[in-house]
């Protein structure tokens, strides 16, 4: 294997610890706003962004995860099964805390409840990263996957 070949391999590892930090960032400008007050149309539109952006990227994040990454990691590691299940599972919680928060986001929900949104989707979200780190950083190591960045591990 050559040096370019393990620079890549190991890549995915720091990849998916980069698409988590962005996500967790992404996250925190969201409360940010939240937290600013929703007076004024132009804060509305500043939280509708933030939000509708931080759902889109999650979700994107999951999918690419669930359609690209996780089959490669059970072709090769078969035994990670169970692992994958969980995450996948918590893809489909974290989905659905999502359409709330988007539901809440269209009726122009009050900033207490927004936050209650956000907090449900903050515990889980770190929960999931941290197993997701625990189990998948050293498989993604040794991962050999030839697949565009964005289609692994979403568009961010």
């Amino acid at each position: 294997m050559t040096e370019r070949e393990t620079t890549r391999l190991i890549a995915w590892s720091h990849e998916l610890r980069q698409v988590h930090a962005r996500l967790r960032d992404t996250l925190d400008i969201t409360r940010s706003a939240v937290a600013e007050g929703q007076s004024g149309e132009a804060a509305t539109r500043d939280l509708l962004l933030y939000c509708h952006g931080f759902c889109a990227a999650l979700d994107g994040h999951h999918r690419g995860e669930d359609h690209g990454l996780f089959p490669a990691i059970q072709a090769a590691h078969p035994e990670l099964e169970p692992v994958l299940r969980r995450l996948t599972q918590d893809h489909s919680m974290i989905a659905h805390l999502l359409t709330g928060l988007r539901a809440a986001i269209d009726r122009a929900a009050p900033a207490a409840e927004l936050d209650r949104h956000l907090d449900g989707i903050a515990a889980i979200m770190e929960s999931h990263f941290r197993y997701e780190e625990r189990q998948l950083l050293s498989v993604l190591e040794t991962l050999s996957l030839d697949a565009p960045l964005e289609e692994v591990l979403g568009p961010l």
